[in-house]
């Protein structure tokens, strides 16, 4: 706690002045005439890589949060418990640089509020004021990496031309000479913040960087840094790589060429990136939790920029409201201009209950890997060593993931669709063989279902909460009722609008599931920080 020169009261940083002010009598001080006064005379050489703080572990989950005041903290960020937090005194290691708060409480919740605007179909809760105002501002631990590329150049690359009916491709080796500099590729280094929530905040200005002080932290709390730079260093060596390659490619000589990577050659380290020097800092972070039931919702907001960053669940009540405002107009406007006959409903029907399944089944995959953090680092460090060397092999430079990217469940079922039913409509032409495509159409939809069904029934075993496989099985079902419909070709319209209100129902009970799953994607487990006991429900 810091103390005002003149009166004695508690002083706080104040972000409009970017200096500390007294509570009492107002006064503004410069945060670094504190520096020497918090080293007693006595004071061993740590004072220059320590600092003092109080630290406040959540009795429920664990989680810590630092502080330079003493008062008690009455909630868990982490877990949004309400609880009086446990506290301690401790000597923290000093980073090297902080990035000051510029954005107000105030300004955080006017940020939060506009965006809220947009999220009609977002719980109530989220809106109060109430809540609004607990937004807590911490400062989160990042590293900087910096990073050089210095020495001659030498890439292969190619370019190709067309010339009548042949497409040329000429090869070609370029040469030059390099010398970049990348200051300050950050990555969190708390194991508690999730990767995903500060790449999504990013970037932050280091010009805006200042010599820590632990005067900037009065009145607001901080994470600690548990995570080692070795986890990040390959990954800002490969940014700054793929960056350098982009600039390559603007400069005018190389315009036009196609860099190869043949071999695996092109790499880091075949541009002579190094990481030089790598610096801990502290960059600021509004921070809220919404907790429900066993799951976690967080909103950040970027205490430099005003960047939001939200975890928004949706009222499944206000979604079914939204979707029948909708639909009752669109059905009014189609029946108007269009006219299906019944066997083509059933189809789309049909094909509808497969669309539905397969977001169903790749929003499965999501909330496994999203709960498994398998791709957050930071928490496999610190929670599940085993796997980061892993989670460390699937990282890609960007222009590989440019070049071949990887393919979403949507996207391949979606080809593999395509290219069974080309198949199915080509090849009866060319073997002169006579085949109902109607019913050859039924069963590739029936096939992918049941492909669909197999791979999200061995998904659920990884998720949360209770399991409903309802929408899989009347979707199968309806599907095969649709193609038993077609097969008979019945002369009564009856049965294809009885098939279609079936296939329907299908749809609208894999929705309902789509929409809770969805409220699990959007939220979180509910953390333990190597907690044992507490809140079990994680």
């Amino acid at each position: 706690m810091f103390s005002c020169p003149n009166c004695g009261g508690n002083v706080k940083f104040d972000i409009p002045s970017q200096q500390l002010s007294c509570e009492y009598c107002h006064e503004l001080f410069d945060p670094y005439s504190f520096e020497n006064k918090t080293k007693d005379a006595e004071e061993t050489p740590s004072y220059e890589s320590d600092y003092e703080v109080t630290v406040f572990t959540c009795p429920q989950c664990g989680g810590e949060i630092l502080s330079t005041d003493n008062a008690a903290a009455g909630f868990c960020s982490f877990c949004g418990a309400s609880t009086i937090l446990y506290s301690r005194i401790s000597h923290e290691r000093r980073p090297n640089y902080i990035i000051p708060f510029q954005k107000s409480k105030e300004d955080c919740k006017q940020a939060y509020s506009t965006m809220m605007k947009k999220a009609i179909f977002a719980p109530k809760e989220l809106k109060d004021p109430k809540y609004i105002d607990s937004f807590r501002g911490i400062y989160m631990p990042y590293w900087a990496f910096y990073v050089t590329q210095k020495g001659p150049l030498n890439l292969s690359a190619s370019k190709e031309y067309r010339r009548g009916d042949y497409v040329y491709t000429d090869h070609y080796k370029l040469h030059g000479d390099m010398d970049c500099y990348y200051k300050g590729l950050s990555y969190d280094a708390s194991s508690s913040f999730s990767d995903s929530i500060s790449e999504a905040l990013a970037p932050y200005d280091l010009k805006g960087m200042k010599n820590f002080t632990p005067a900037y932290l009065s009145g607001f709390y901080a994470d600690t840094a548990d995570v080692a730079p070795s986890v990040y260093q390959k990954e800002a060596e490969i940014t700054a790589y793929d960056q350098t390659i982009e600039q390559i490619q603007k400069v005018p000589q190389f315009a036009g060429y196609h860099i190869d990577s043949i071999g695996g050659n092109v790499s880091p380290t075949y541009l002579n990136t190094r990481t030089e020097t790598v610096d801990s800092t502290m960059f600021p972070v509004w921070f809220m939790s919404y907790r429900k039931n066993d799951r976690v919702a967080y909103v950040t907001v970027n205490g430099q920029t005003g960047k939001v960053v939200a975890d928004l669940p949706i009222d499944p009540k206000k979604y079914l409201l939204g979707s029948l405002l909708l639909a009752v107009p669109l059905f009014f406007v189609f029946a108007l201009f269009f006219t299906l006959l019944p066997s083509k409903l059933l189809t789309l029907s049909a094909i509808l209950a497969l669309v539905t399944a397969i977001l169903y089944t790749a929003e499965l995959s999501s909330i496994a890997k999203k709960d498994s953090f398998s791709e957050d680092r930071g928490h496999l460090y610190k929670n599940a060593p085993d796997k980061l060397a892993e989670a460390n092999r699937k990282i890609k430079s960007k222009a590989k993931q440019k070049s071949g990217g990887k393919k979403s469940m949507i996207t391949i079922f979606v080809l593999i669709y395509i290219i069974m039913i080309a198949g199915f409509t080509i090849l009866p032409l060319l073997a002169e063989v006579s085949i109902n495509l109607p019913i050859v159409l039924w069963l590739v939809i029936l096939i992918a279902m049941i492909v669909v069904f197999v791979i999200g029934f061995n998904k659920m075993d990884s998720i949360p909460g209770k399991q409903s496989i309802l929408g899989y099985i009347a979707a199968c079902v309806a599907i095969a009722v649709g193609g038993v419909i077609t097969l008979l070709h019945p002369v009564s319209d009856l049965w294809y609008y009885g098939g279609t209100i079936f296939g329907l129902i299908s749809v609208g009970l894999s929705i309902g599931d789509i929409i809770r799953y969805y409220n699990v994607l959007s939220t979180r487990r509910l953390p333990q920080f190597d907690k044992q006991g507490g809140d079990d429900r994680a």
